[in-house]
Formats: structure tokens, C-alpha cells, sequence
């Protein structure tokens, strides 16, 4: 279980890596051009994909402390330390959002007309088309090893598609004259970002606060299929999607002998498990039936 579990990280920690060489190499080719031709927006563009670089390095960070085995601190295991580590990533945003409001802002008291020319469109589409597939990469590697860091990462980068289509649409509203649609663009950058950091903020809180996981019939419908079982209550779920924990109160016939009625909790965990790959632990309690 536990080479399972390292595997498992190797595979997340690859894709990471191989994603923030690419987030990287995209958000120092829009930074330099940006500031070099004096378009905010691009230069904000490049800081988003440079946050994208960092996220990778906090996700990186998170899979380290996830991958660690159980132990007598933590018999649940670490995985939720993959959950908590993706609240950095949002955090990371709002502050990039908040940067770039304050530039933003400076821009339309202070208008600068950028030097805008075919090479900045050229910029732009390439950085866009790399962005375009590391986020379709990063999601379906993400939803197939069902990781939090990759999807809120996916995420990130979704924003930063978002990003870079809007400032190739104000280099074209610059490029007609109107400089400071570039100052509003920024802004408008600004909001997709916060809105990513959002949907992070959500998703991750669901799971670190133990939001339900499975619906009660979906359990309700395996346990009453074992024999000897009378009925089911106090159906409790939490958890990641691919780490749920299961509690419930079993009724039994009240002259069962207590042998049988263990023998009915194994099943009843074998059952779960068996219909619901994503639990890893299962807690009945044995009641008789009234």
C-alpha cells in the first residue's frame, strides 16, 4: 500500500516538474517583452504564468509532506497535507491579484502608450498554445491520479488562458488606438485570478472541513444487500475524493451471537470497498434491531 501510495507521488511530482519548466520558460518571454515594449498588461500576464512557476514549487513542497507514510502521529495518513498545500496556491493568487489592481490603477491615472508590433503578437500566441496544453495535460493527469495539487494547479493555469486571450484582444484595441484599454485589461486579469483563488478556497475547504463525500443511499444500498443486515443509520462520509472514510450503525437481530455479528462488520467493510474503490477505511457499529 505504501510503495502504492509512492508511486503515486512519483507520478504527480513528474508532471509538476515538467509543468513548471514550461510555466516558467512562458512567463519570462512575456515579462521581458512586456516590459520592454511597456504593455502592462503582457508584463501582468508574465507575472501570472511566473505565479503559475511558483504554484508548481508550493505543489511540489505539498507532495513531499503527502507521500510520507502512516504513522503513530498520523494513522490516517498525510494526504490532506496535498488538500492544504493547494490553499497556498491560492493564496498565491490573491496576491498576484493585488498586485496587479495596484498596477492597474497606476495605469489610468498615469495612461502609457505601449510599443506594440507583430513580435508581441507572436508572443502571446505561442505562450497561449503552451498554455492551452499544460492545463489539458495537468487536468486529465490530475483527475486520473485524483489530485488536488494538479486540478487546483489545472486551475490556475485555466486563469491564465483566460489572461492571455484578453491581453491579445487589447493588443488589438491598442494597436486602433485606445492605450488605455491596456490598464483595463489588467484589471480585468486582476478579477480572473481572484476568481481561480475562489474556486481553490471552495474545493479545498469542502474536503479539510469534512464536507460529505458519498450520498447516504449509495452506502444504504450496499450494506442492506449483506446478509443478516436489518438496516442502516448515522451514515457518516469524509475525506478526499480517493481517500473516503466511512462510519455507520448497522442493525442486527438481537439474539445474534456476537461471533456472527463480527463476521457481519467484515463483510459489510469488504462490501463498501469493494463497490466504492475510493474507501480506505470503514467503521461499523453493531446494534441490535428493535
Amino acid at each position: 500500500m505504501e510503495m502504492n501510495l509512492q508511486q503515486h507521488y512519483s507520478h504527480i511530482r513528474k508532471v509538476l516538474i515538467l509543468v513548471l519548466v514550461l510555466n516558467w520558460a512562458v512567463a519570462f518571454a512575456k515579462i521581458i517583452y512586456g516590459l520592454t515594449s511597456r504593455c502592462s498588461s503582457m508584463a501582468a500576464d508574465g507575472f501570472h504564468s511566473l505565479a503559475d512557476g511558483t504554484s508548481n514549487i508550493i505543489g511540489l513542497i505539498g507532495i513531499h509532506f503527502a507521500c510520507q507514510p502512516r504513522d503513530e502521529d498520523h494513522p490516517y495518513g498525510h494526504k490532506k497535507y496535498e488538500t492544504f498545500f493547494s490553499l497556498g496556491i491560492a493564496a498565491l493568487l490573491f496576491l498576484v491579484c493585488f498586485e496587479l489592481i495596484q498596477e492597474g490603477i497606476r495605469r489610468l491615472i498615469k495612461p502609457v502608450t505601449p510599443e506594440i508590433n507583430t513580435a508581441s503578437f507572436i508572443v502571446m500566441l505561442l505562450t497561449l498554445g503552451v498554455n492551452f496544453w499544460v492545463m489539458n495535460y495537468e487536468r486529465k493527469k490530475g483527475t486520473a491520479l485524483r489530485s488536488d495539487i494538479l486540478v487546483s494547479d489545472a486551475m490556475h493555469t485555466r486563469a491564465d488562458i483566460f489572461t492571455s486571450f484578453s491581453v491579445i484582444v487589447t493588443l488589438v484595441a491598442i494597436k486602433l488606438g485606445f492605450p488605455l484599454l491596456d490598464a483595463i485589461a489588467t484589471l480585468l486579469i486582476a478579477l480572473f485570478i481572484a476568481h481561480a483563488a475562489f474556486d481553490i478556497i471552495k474545493d479545498s475547504s469542502r474536503i479539510l472541513c469534512d464536507t460529505v463525500v458519498l450520498e447516504e443511499k449509495r452506502i444504504t444500498d450496499i450494506v442492506l444487500g449483506v446478509k443478516g443486515v436489518r438496516n442502516c443509520h448515522k451514515i457518516r462520509t469524509r475525506g478526499r475524493p480517493d481517500d473516503i472514510y466511512v462510519d455507520l450503525h448497522v442493525q442486527v437481530n438481537p439474539d445474534m451471537h456476537v461471533d456472527n455479528a463480527h463476521r457481519i462488520s467484515y463483510a459489510i467493510e469488504d462490501a463498501i470497498k469493494t463497490g466504492i474503490p475510493e474507501v480506505t477505511d470503514v467503521v461499523v457499529h453493531i446494534e441490535p434491531k428493535d
